[in-house]
């Protein structure tokens, strides 16, 4: 049996050799569907023997890129100064001026070479390490690119330019592992929301133990400044609660005694004492910070291109320097001018800027999706959430509350009042899960005996017994349009109730949003036309399809996919999984929606907001913008400088320094990806003032169908 096992890696400050201990480690026979996350500094894989794997692995590692340390991924890794930066600050000074000192002092012959040696030796010994032991093993990247650089550069008598190379370079590799180092540190101070500790109360002493040993219905305490560290309910206490992190929503919410709490929330005033209502890895706080931990497993076609293309790239740079040499040399018949040219050549083709830039601004949007409450499972979604441009909307539960009140009472036999007519349905509906049965039951105010003879039929209704009276409360009439109960005494209707589900107040911005990015919008519900319509009509949308079944609306979707029709579904319950699959992005609605819709879909929306599906769009059409500018931008640098340095322009020192700069300033382009924050549309919808006195009355809990 394979299982899948996480490693952290320390150490690891370059993309390209990333993608090349991927490629390595993947030629282990006792591994599969290995990954090496450059930006998080994790390797994933899975195997049947863990400790034959992790030692083999481990010992590859070491021999490809001697710099990356292997961790267990329960390790802590402490947050020490990392005094190898200084260290290796020191050698590079050491070495260059070691280099520098036999180039313009005059010494003996040997005493120069030592110097000069030693000093190119001391810098970039491990560049030269990495690239014979990736050379034996079949593959060139960019530590090969420089080695050839300064060799060719001694063969060629330019003493300081082969200082000067190794210098610059290993320098810049310094400030780029710094750069990458401090997105890492970004994008997880903005995702981890986990709680160090759980504060849990036995016997009347507080201790404090590990969240993931507590048991359902255990009371824990949460204090200021501390997050809830498991789902809960207040027993006592009140406090404000920060769940920005969680769900995107500065203003903070307000938890009394019987709230429900999500894990991940921070106590900003007050003490809060609550019992657990289940265990850490089922919490809120666990499945959030699973989902972005695994959003590095599915990587956009750009990604994989990317790390596919600079294998090859490294090889077409090579060949292409030789060809440059060659054809310089043949033309000039100056051998020294011209391999200066297929250097220069060399080095300005380094694919570190394409490597780095482009996995860090995916993540980079992924984190800043998920610190507003907008969850997107892999770089390969956040790139088709640009390409959408039809969204299907389920209903209930997603443009609605879900949350069904009474409307209005028509009542028939004029011997009963509203409040009689409520009780007796209710009688009947108090054993009954319907949502429609909830919200009688929760309307009546009466205590409620037991019926006798109660019996449900699953999709038509109750019948019991009442004061020796037999009652049916469901649905016989088949020509009832809208959300309604029937009441029958025998064969004798006495009442419908008409029950209405409220619009959320965001459903209403989101169709104008949406159609200004060019996106149309349909509602697909198993709800009767009536409720649909006019819903639709409430929130703008003109397509629209009622009385659905989960497989019509599957079918629905599959049709409407094509080559031209990119489709997402947003919809929140266990019949929308289906649709969220075979959905080219399936988008489920809270944290907490059932576990099959969250499993099928792609993006998970934390809170129930509709309105986020626009801001999931946003941030992938700027972080796929910012992707594209870090690879165009490298690639006319690259071809700049090729250019300049083949006309004589440009030499050796430019095509070093501007490596190094393209590759930072696309590192620093990428992190624009992680503050950016979508200018939300919040036009207030027009409602249509001809709609009953009773709706208005209802108007508080927000729109009402």
């Amino acid at each position: 049996r394979f299982m899948k096992t996480r490693f952290k890696i320390k150490g690891l400050d370059c993309a390209n050799c990333a993608n090349t201990l991927e490629k390595e480690l993947q030629k282990l026979d006792c591994v599969k569907n290995l990954q090496v996350n450059f930006v998080k500094s994790v390797i994933t894989f899975e195997s049947e023997d863990t400790k034959d794997a992790t030692e083999k692995i481990i010992h590859l590692s070491k021999m490809v890129e001697p710099d990356a340390k292997i961790f267990d991924d329960k390790a802590l890794l402490k947050k020490t100064f990392d005094f190898k930066i200084l260290w290796q600050f020191l050698l590079i000074v050491i070495g260059a001026t070691m280099g520098l000192c036999a180039h313009f002092i005059e010494m003996p012959t040997w005493l120069f070479w030592l110097l000069y040696i030693g000093g190119v030796l001391i810098i970039g010994y491990k560049i030269y390490i990495k690239a014979i032991v990736l050379l034996f093993k079949g593959t060139i990247n960019e530590n090969m690119l420089i080695t050839l650089a300064v060799i060719g550069v001694t063969i060629m008598g330019e003493y300081m330019e082969g200082v000067m190379v190794v210098t610059l370079y290993s320098i810049g590799k310094i400030l780029e592992g710094l750069a990458v180092n401090k997105s890492r540190r970004s994008i997880a101070e903005l995702t981890n929301l986990k709680a160090d500790y759980a504060t849990i109360i036995i016997d009347g002493k507080e201790k404090q133990v590990n969240p993931k040993t507590v048991a359902v219905g255990s009371m824990i305490l949460c204090k200021p400044g501390e997050r809830i560290p498991i789902d809960g309910q207040v027993i006592s206490g009140r406090a404000n609660l920060d769940t920005q992190s969680l769900t995107g929503e500065s203003l903070p919410q307000n938890a009394v005694k019987g709230s429900n709490v999500l894990s991940g929330s921070m106590v900003l005033d007050g003490v809060l004492e609550i019992k657990t209502t289940s265990e850490y890895p089922n919490s809120t706080i666990s499945r959030i910070m699973n989902l972005i931990e695994n959003a590095s497993e599915k990587k956009s076609k750009t990604e994989t291109f990317i790390a596919k293309f600079s294998k090859w790239y490294t090889l077409m740079i090579l060949g292409l320097a030789i060809i440059v040499w060659g054809i310089a040399w043949a033309v000039t018949g100056d051998f020294n001018s011209s391999l200066y040219l297929g250097l220069v050549f060399l080095v300005v083709g380094c694919p570190c800027a394409f490597a780095i830039s482009v996995p860090l601004a995916y993540f980079s949007g992924i984190g800043n999706a998920s610190s507003k409450g907008i969850l997107i499972k892999g770089s390969n979604y956040l790139d088709n959430l640009t390409k959408i441009n039809i969204i299907a909307f389920d209903k209930t539960g997603t443009i609605t509350t879900g949350k069904f009140y009474i409307e209005k009472v028509e009542i028939l036999d004029k011997k009963y009042s509203k409040e009689q007519i409520i009780h007796i349905a209710s009688t009947g509906e108090q054993y009954s899960l319907h949502p429609l049965a909830k919200a009688i039951v929760a309307e009546d105010k009466q205590k409620l005996e037991k019926p006798q003879n109660f019996k449900e039929e699953a999709g038509k209704g109750v019948s019991f017994t009442y004061k020796k009276e037999n009652f049916f409360v469901g649905r016989k009439s088949k020509n009832l349009d809208s959300t309604a109960v029937e009441l029958f005494k025998g064969d004798k209707k006495l009442a419908t109730i008409f029950m209405a589900d409220a619009i959320k107040e965001s459903s209403y911005h989101i169709c104008e949003n949406l159609r200004k990015m060019g996106i149309k919008v349909v509602i697909l519900s198993g709800d009767n036309k009536q409720t649909v319509q006019k819903v639709a009509r409430k929130i703008g949308v003109n397509e629209y399809y009622y009385k659905l079944l989960p497989e019509d609306k599957y079918q629905w979707i599959e049709k409407v996919k094509s080559k031209t029709n990119v489709v997402g579904y947003v919809g929140d319950g266990i019949n929308d999984a289906p649709s969220l699959m075979v959905s080219d992005v399936g988008i489920s609605m809270g944290i907490n929606a059932s576990s099959a819709s969250i499993e099928a879909s792609d993006v998970v929306l934390v809170d129930d907001n509709p309105q986020k599906v626009v801001t999931a769009i946003k941030i992938s059409k700027h972080t796929r913008k910012i992707v594209l500018e870090n690879i165009v931008f490298a690639v006319v640098m690259k071809v700049l400088f090729l250019v300049l340095s083949e006309v004589g322009v440009t030499g050796l020192f430019a095509a070093v320094i501007a490596d190094v700069g393209v590759t930072l300033l696309a590192i620093l382009n990428s992190m624009r990806a992680l503050r950016y924050t979508p200018k939300e549309d919040r036009h207030a919808h027009q409602h249509n003032h001809a709609d009953d006195e009773e709706e208005h009355q209802h108007e508080h809990q927000a729109c009402k169908i």
